[in-house]
């Protein structure tokens, strides 16, 4: 019975609210995909610092432990795709949780549409072992945070009104802020890059804070300076 709630709960995880006002601008790769028809840009894309230092960590360290992985900077609201070898795939813009904020409520993946306050409406940040799995209507999605319903998958069709796929391409980050938590990456995205790596054995995501400091999120990576200096 929890299972089947945590799954029917995941269509409220994912739904939207309206934008915030936006005031920040998106990667140049963002802006580049804005103006033509792919929402997928090239895997070197520029990245923030935060996010550079994560994907530095993995690399040295092997946190990804032989398997594909994401690294999902919410600050800027893209995703950086690398396969089991740590090859640098794809990149694109995402949609997240409306509300700022690095904590899943507990409890909220109970919870229905009506019972989920503006304030529960994010997108958890730290390392998640995620893996396909069923949710509400049967839909296959990739589940970051089942306990929570938190689910990575493509644009819903939902409601015309939302206009979700202007948002991930629009030049600012806050309209990129609509869903109930779960992360919406471009169809394209999905099925040619990311589903054929995760499909057979699944593979760690990883989520960038949006106020916690990068150390708290992710301990590990204060050893980054010295699994460096060894390397060299």
């Amino acid at each position: 019975m929890k299972m089947i709630l945590a799954a029917l709960a995941s269509l409220a995880l994912c739904g939207a609210m309206p934008a915030l006002a936006a005031d920040k601008v998106k990667t140049a790769a963002s802006r580049s995909a804005a103006r033509g028809s792919s929402t997928i840009a090239p895997p070197d894309v520029p990245r923030s610092a935060d996010a550079a230092r994560v994907l530095d960590w993995i690399a040295a360290s092997g946190d990804n432990r032989s398997l594909p992985y994401i690294v999902i900077d919410k600050n800027a609201a893209h995703a950086f795709l690398f396969d089991a070898k740590g090859k640098n795939v794809a990149a694109a813009p995402v949609l997240i949780g409306i509300a700022v904020g690095d904590d899943a409520t507990p409890g909220v993946g109970k919870k229905s549409l009506a019972e989920i306050g503006p304030a529960e409406k994010t997108t958890p940040a730290g390392r998640f072992l995620a893996k396909f799995g069923l949710a509400a209507g049967r839909q296959k999605v990739l589940w970051v945070d089942y306990t929570t319903s938190v689910a990575l998958h493509p644009i819903p069709k939902g409601n015309p009104k939302e206009r979700r796929r202007n948002r991930m391409l629009s030049p600012t980050i806050e309209d990129n802020r609509i869903t109930f938590g779960c992360i919406n990456v471009p169809l394209k995205f999905y099925n040619g890059h990311l589903r054929p790596l995760f499909l057979r054995k699944g593979g760690y995501v990883y989520i960038l804070p949006d106020t916690k400091p990068l150390e708290e999120v992710f301990p590990l990576i204060r050893v980054q300076p010295f699994l460096s200096a060894r390397a060299g």
